[in-house]
């Protein structure tokens, strides 16, 4: 299987490099000092799981790439609308694209059958650009579990997780979803193909949605969140308005707001990827993780009333940061 990395920072660099290991062949696409340190010694696992290095190839050129199996996509959300001439070069006529992505992705009513079926999320994918690009019948939904940092150039600090839920936005298990599963499993990663992915969506959305604005606002810790009782109890409410969408459009994640506090704050002092954005001077993940969740809110008649002011919050503080 031919794989093509698009984007191979903490995640994309760690996905490759275990496919690289377990026999896939893997061309990682990144850029500066990070393409450099790989190309001249490879990409370095550190992992509580064993440590370990891969050579995959690696170019800031997907031209000398050319068409793959499978496009993985490691670029943030906001920013694959304007991908296309790096995705370009990398489609053959049944190349899949796996985007690696928090939130809503742009392709979450295809083929969902229902009221909504096709019904396009302004937010992720504003006039049809995304889909333009990224045409939804290409897209293999993926649900990214692991937490990683590049801890410097072409070095990756694995610090926990290794399940990538994968699935069609129709539902079947389809061959193409086998076969990634199959190469993920061998280069040591969980892949479990899911015919309800979206179901999977909403649960690791759920924490998203409401630490991710929240330690943003407030430069708190996951930890620091969930042991404040009132933000604690603002996670909690932030979590049902959230589910109370998700059944509207079909979506009945089997997890309780409790059990997903306990996780979170089991992560210990960690700071959420849109607070590590936030103090690196980095957009702000929202048009996935927040504002198309509001959208969806609008579209469906939930009254979300909580979830609208964090929106709105953060959406002020990332105009006020320039990181909108």
């Amino acid at each position: 299987m031919k794989i093509a990395v698009l984007g191979a920072g903490a995640i994309g660099a760690f996905v490759g490099a275990a496919l690289h290991r377990g026999g896939a062949d893997v061309h990682l696409v990144a850029r500066g000092p990070h393409l450099q340190a790989i190309r001249e010694r490879g990409v370095s696992v550190l992992s509580p799981r064993g440590d370990f290095t891969a050579h995959p190839h690696a170019t800031d050129d997907p031209a000398e790439i050319g068409p793959v199996d499978v496009v993985f996509l490691g670029l943030k959300a906001h920013s694959y609308a304007s991908s296309g001439p790096l995705i370009e070069p990398l489609l053959g006529d049944h190349t899949a694209v796996v985007a690696g992505q928090n939130g809503i992705p742009w392709w979450y009513f295809h083929r969902l059958t229902g009221p909504y079926e096709g019904r396009r999320i302004e937010a992720v994918d504003p006039d049809g650009a995304t889909s333009k690009v990224l045409a939804p019948e290409r897209a293999v939904g993926c649900v990214v579990y692991p937490a990683t940092v590049i801890e410097s150039p072409g070095v990756i600090r694995h610090l926990e997780g290794t399940r990538f839920s994968i699935g069609e936005p129709g539902g079947e298990i389809s061959q193409r979803c086998t076969d990634l599963s199959d190469a993920m499993i061998a280069g040591g990663l969980k892949c479990p193909v899911e015919p309800n992915l979206r179901d999977d969506i909403w649960i690791k959305l759920m924490g998203n949605v409401a630490f991710n604005p929240i330690s943003a606002l407030t430069r708190a810790t996951m930890v620091d969140i969930c042991r404040h009782a009132p933000s604690r109890r603002l996670v909690a409410e932030l979590m049902e308005e959230t589910l109370d969408i998700a059944a509207r459009v079909g979506s009945t994640p089997d997890i309780s707001i409790e059990r997903r506090l306990r996780g979170a704050e089991g992560v210990g002092d960690h700071k959420t990827s849109m607070l590590q954005d936030l103090e690196a001077g980095k957009q702000l993940e929202l048009d996935a993780i927040v504002t198309a969740v509001v959208e969806m809110a609008d579209i469906t008649g939930a009254e979300a009333p909580r979830l609208r002011a964090i929106a709105a919050a953060t959406e002020l503080l990332a105009r006020s940061t320039g990181t909108d």
